[in-house]
């Protein structure tokens, strides 16, 4: 039984916001809830206790009003610099959750985001998600996946895009 850990799928983006920006975007619930969900969903809980050892549970509400839930349990937070997490879906009470239309799918996530400066105001935001303590199965959900998640972030990226203008023309 091969149960070696999948390579990571890595996504790396350029964003045309300073790093401070992006990094309260991405760190406050109040900012998260405005692009943080698949093109198509919007945000219907959010709750945040950002320290190492908080977490942040959130649900989205998406097409004929179907609902997913998550927790993210924070792990390492060098601010304006990296976020370390594990990703997992939740029940609305924050109870342990499964993908709703991938019942192999691992049980966690391990979330890596770094931010770097791009220079004249651009913040470069390197993104990296590996199943955390999965099985056999979780890695063969994870590795057929990676189209996937290469087109629901470059979505979620999209909505981030946007909110960062808006927040910037303010």
């Amino acid at each position: 039984m091969n149960t070696a850990i999948p390579d990571p799928f890595i996504i790396t983006r350029q964003f045309r916001a300073p790093r401070a920006l992006l990094w309260q975007v991405q760190t406050q619930a109040e900012h998260l809830q405005h692009w943080l969900s698949p093109q198509g969903f919007h945000t219907i809980h959010a709750d945040m206790d950002f320290r190492v050892g908080g977490s942040y549970h959130y649900g989205i509400e998406g097409p004929n009003g179907m609902q997913m839930w998550g927790l993210q349990q924070f792990l390492q937070i060098i601010p304006e610099q990296k976020l370390v997490h594990l990703q997992s879906f939740s029940t609305r009470d924050r109870g342990p959750g499964r993908h709703p239309m991938a019942p192999t799918w691992p049980e966690f996530m391990k979330v890596t985001a770094v931010l770097e400066d791009a220079g004249e105001g651009c913040t470069t935001y390197h993104l990296s998600w590996q199943p955390h303590e999965s099985d056999e199965a979780g890695h063969a959900a994870f590795d057929g996946a990676r189209e996937g998640m290469q087109a629901g972030f470059a979505g979620t990226f999209a909505k981030l895009d946007a909110y960062l203008k808006r927040l910037q023309s303010l």
